[in-house]
């Protein structure tokens, strides 16, 4: 709980990915991805519940050994088109008719796996005494935006108006990325305005980049167990 209010942590895991089949499940460090965000939400005290939303019964029964609860997500939310946004309204939904009402939603994708107990933290930390009404984890942009182009009929323009993309990083103005590793928001504002996870009065905590890695494809897999090594020696 954060000041005697409820907290539920969501880990959206569909079983339906085309880049990497059966991604949620593939071992990343000797555990499947999905275990990850579990156990980072198991560290962090502040959390009420752990809930999986899947469509996928060998996750669904993954996310239960590790120590998850399952709620199964319809059909239609874990399509490649659909938003993790409208899976976690119709938890929401759900978890009402049931008789619980969150305050605050910790949403964690397995996607990002290196994030920590620590990192979570600091989220609710701005939550808790910052007055924020939601928080998300950013870390540096990996293309500064004025160095980006845009390509109209052949012909490249900057894709800023005005920017000068050949100028040093250092002169180039500070840029940051969401990294996925962790929102945190007021359930109730989610369910009333519903088109994004960062509503009311934001804050932001910055990570490193070695636990922002984003796994999207195998590649990704590669260097996050290349991550993973290094801080083992």
């Amino acid at each position: 709980m954060i000041n005697g209010q409820r907290v539920i942590a969501v880990i959206p895991a569909r079983g339906g990915s085309k880049s990497i089949p059966g991604k949620n499940l593939r071992l990343l460090g000797g555990k499947p991805l999905l275990a990850w965000p579990i156990d980072v939400a198991r560290e962090v005290a502040e959390i009420d519940r752990i809930i999986v939303s899947t469509d996928d019964a060998q996750i669904a029964d993954t996310a239960r050994s590790c120590g998850a609860e399952v709620y199964a997500r319809p059909v239609h939310l874990a399509t490649d088109e659909a938003i993790v946004i409208d899976a976690v309204k119709d938890l929401l939904h759900t978890l009402e008719t049931e008789g619980e009402s969150p305050a605050w939603v910790i949403l964690l994708e397995a996607t990002c796996p290196l994030r920590t107990a620590d990192d979570v933290r600091e989220c609710l930390k701005l939550v808790e005494v910052g007055g924020c009404d939601s928080v998300a984890t950013f870390t540096e942009a990996e293309l500064n935006p004025h160095r980006a182009w845009r390509i109209e009929g052949g012909v490249p323009e900057v894709f800023i108006p005005g920017a000068i993309p050949w100028l040093p990083r250092q002169r180039l103005p500070k840029a940051y990325q969401l990294n996925g590793a962790a929102y945190v928001f007021r359930a109730s504002m989610l369910v009333r305005e519903g088109r994004s996870l960062l509503l009311g009065k934001l804050g932001a905590v910055l990570m490193p980049r070695d636990r922002s890695q984003d796994i999207d494809d195998a590649v990704d897999f590669l260097v996050a167990e290349a991550l993973l090594n290094r801080t083992k020696l």
